[in-house]
């Protein structure tokens, strides 16, 4: 067998290192610190996981953008993934974990990372754990957004969005002066349709279903950090970053 093709076995799949993904040797880098951010459609995660990313010089590794950007930049993992996807199946957890893996390799990635909307399932946290493993790497911190399920759905079934500039307002939070109308540039305001309340109940069942039994397991390790996300943005994000201060602390020389 080659250097570096070892297989790692995670239970139900295996992940093979083969002599095409080239990792840095992360036990080389000063500090590392990789923070999982968790938290159901509608709980503003994707906006506080780029405002932390700025605050704290993490980089932001979001599964759907890897994939996004794997399909169109025709990589080989991103057309083994596409491979899947027109058969209308699940993309295996080996291939995320594979683009994951050569995604945090990069040297924007060597202060550490922010991973969102990965992992979704124990079975996933589980081949996440080993990978990183295998790479002198871990799991520090976990992030949960927690809002009740009211508040969610009337942040996403109330949610409008310009046709023209993008801008987005919520007719029960922050409604535009004009009603169907965008303050920013005048464009017409829409709901997307997964945005109805049965969709956006639906997402929501789902999400729990899914995600509650992986909050539970990290919440048995320790590392997870549950962080009231109905408040005002900016002091939810003070929130996640005292939550994570212990573990961004400078590395001793």
């Amino acid at each position: 067998m080659p250097v570096g093709q070892r297989l790692c076995e995670t239970g139900r799949w295996s992940y093979r290192a083969t002599d095409n993904v080239r990792f840095l040797k992360l036990s080389e880098r000063r500090v590392m610190t990789n923070v999982i951010l968790l938290g159901p459609p509608g709980a503003g995660k994707g906006t506080q996981a780029k405002t932390l990313a700025d605050r704290t010089g993490l980089t932001h590794v979001a599964s759907g953008d890897l994939f996004r950007a794997a399909l169109r930049e025709g990589t080989e993992l991103g057309m083994l993934a596409k491979s899947y996807m027109d058969r209308g199946e699940l993309v295996p957890d080996e291939v995320v974990i594979r683009m994951i893996l050569e995604r945090i390799q990069q040297p924007d990635c060597a202060s550490g990372v922010i991973f969102d909307g990965f992992p979704r399932t124990q079975e996933q946290a589980r081949a996440l754990e080993v990978a990183l493993a295998d790479h002198n790497a871990r799991i520090d911190a976990v992030l949960f957004l927690a809002v009740p399920q009211d508040v969610l759905l009337r942040r996403i079934a109330g949610r409008q969005t310009c046709r023209t500039c993008g801008a987005i307002f919520n007719i029960y939070y922050f409604p535009s002066h004009r009603p169907g109308i965008c303050d920013a540039c005048g464009g017409k305001l829409y709901q997307r349709s997964d945005d109805s309340i049965e969709t956006a109940q639906h997402r929501l069942d789902v999400y729990f279903a899914q995600t509650m039994p992986l909050i539970e397991y990290y919440q048995r390790q320790g590392i997870l950090h549950e962080i009231d996300g109905q408040r005002e943005i900016a002091l939810v994000t003070e929130a996640m970053l005292k939550a994570l201060s212990p573990y961004l602390a400078p590395a001793q020389p």
